[in-house]
């Protein structure tokens, strides 16, 4: 009897270990965490907050993640940049949810709309998209007509239901393109919803009944819950190094000390040439001032380009045109105005989008460093580079040549030619070169432009130059 019962477990084992094992197998697997990647948008709309967005959806990629979720609490920013965040969201192959904080006002309404499902807080909103400028001001229709399009075209990206009633074919919108329209055109009106010449703007409880919300959330885990994930694990979007080396650098007090910097570094090698040591410093500094300016799509190449150009002019107003002119001028300028626009989001010096406080910091932050860039150079100059407990003192030279030893400034065989008569081998404007007893020497015209050609006089000599008049300016 005993041996009977064993052979039918034996036999019972075969037919039920299979579904047990399975069964054991589906337990582990519901059991295993889901990947939530989660990412904040608690700022304006800028080129970093898209640039963020592209490093957050490769990430949850790289993770494996079921679902991403945006906690959003924005005021608006720029449109193109929302309008890329949309879009890269519009386009994720893993579902993207939002839970809306507190606002999502203007472009982080387009944002919101984009995503797959949205879940709000008690007392937060979503809409008024109306495109405005710096001030406040609603900017030309042009803008508008723009905004409206792109809210429409996200709330379509969600689909419709189609009912065919005779003829007729009516579209039933999960999200109605006409309501994200309201929320951008003041002149929409639908009936029990919004009257013309009024913004939309959604409560909870609004957005809910129209489409726009999925649940009211106090906070995320109850959005999961929502959603009908439990059993997950959250993975937050950090910032990289980078980004935070780029938070740290366009920062308007680092601004301007890397401003100081450049105006320090380039008066001492102006001061000093061939001390190599200031130059290397004021090229750091400008490449830590421009490149994390230029990744944040602040500074534009033309504008990087504005200051290059002001250096060289400056350049050339030392080195080679005598006395201060057009050229130093215009590169000051040249200067001022390529520091200022790259810390200004302009599109070709439209400054209608920029905060007027922002255009003020810019202002202030460019004015105040060059001018205590120059001061201090001029202050503490000398103390660094010559004095015995200078910083610097080992850059540069500190042996006087004197006379003396031996040591002359002008090579004799120049002095002996004060007086002597020759001819302009190239014009001189003033700097060229001159033709005397068969020899060619650089010259410096003493009075205005010599031509090819002209006969010349050497009136004097001085530090390895020769400084020339025309025989005609002579005899006058």
């Amino acid at each position: 009897m005993k041996l009977s019962i064993l052979l039918l477990l034996f036999c019972l084992s075969f037919i039920y270990l299979p579904a047990f094992s399975e069964a054991i197998k589906q337990e582990e697997k519901t059991s295993e965490k889901v990947i939530i990647y989660k990412f904040d948008i608690k700022e304006n709309i800028s080129p970093g907050v898209w640039r963020k967005t592209k490093q957050a959806f490769e990430e949850a990629k790289e993770r494996k993640a079921s679902d991403f979720i945006i906690h959003m609490n924005t005021y608006g920013g720029t449109v193109m940049d929302a309008d890329s965040i949309r879009t890269k969201i519009i386009n994720s192959p893993i579902p993207v949810y939002v839970f809306i904080d507190n606002n999502a006002a203007s472009a982080g309404s387009l944002i919101s709309i984009a995503c797959d499902s949205i879940y709000m807080r008690k007392g937060a909103s979503i809409g008024a998209a109306t495109v405005v400028n710096s001030t406040g001001q609603k900017m030309p229709d042009k803008y508008q007509s723009y905004m409206r399009s792109i809210m429409r075209s996200t709330a379509e990206a969600h689909g419709c239901d189609t009912i065919i009633t005779g003829q007729d074919t009516i579209f039933k919108w999960f999200r109605d393109p006409k309501i994200a329209e309201a929320m951008v055109d003041e002149s929409i009106f639908i009936p029990g919803i919004i009257d013309t010449g009024k913004i939309l703007t959604l409560t909870p409880t609004e957005a809910i009944k129209y489409g726009f919300c999925e649940g009211i959330a106090k906070d995320i885990p109850e959005v999961l819950h929502y959603i009908g994930i439990n059993n997950y694990k959250i993975i937050t979007y950090k910032p990289s190094s980078l980004e935070k080396i780029i938070d740290f650098l366009i920062n308007p007090v680092v601004s301007g000390l890397l401003i100081m910097l450049m105006i320090g570094g380039i008066y001492f090698e102006f001061q000093s040439p061939g001390i190599g040591f200031p130059l290397v410093i004021a090229i750091l500094a400008a490449v830590a001032y421009f490149a994390p300016l230029y990744l944040e799509g602040l500074a534009a190449h033309w504008e990087i380009m504005l200051f290059i150009i002001g250096l060289i002019l400056i350049a050339l107003e030392i080195f080679v045109i005598p006395g201060f002119g057009i050229a130093g001028i215009s590169g000051i300028i040249l200067v001022f105005t390529g520091l200022l626009l790259s810390l200004l989001q302009n599109v070709n010096l439209d400054f209608r989008w920029i905060n007027p406080d922002k255009i003020f910091t810019a202002l202030t932050t460019v004015t105040i460093s060059l001018f205590s860039g120059f001061i201090l150079s001029l202050l503490f100059g000398k103390k660094l580079f010559t004095s015995d407990s200078g910083v610097f003192k080992n850059f540069s030279l500190h042996d006087i040549q004197d006379k003396e030893k031996g040591f002359i400034s002008v090579d004799p065989n120049l002095k002996k030619l004060n007086g002597k008569t020759g001819e302009a081998y190239t014009v001189l404007r003033p700097s060229g070169k001159v033709i005397i007893d068969g020899k060619i020497y650089d010259a410096l015209s003493n009075w205005g432009m010599i031509e090819k050609g002209e006969k010349i006089k050497v009136v004097k000599v001085e530090t390895l130059q020769l400084y020339v008049e025309t025989i005609a300016d002579q005899s006058l």
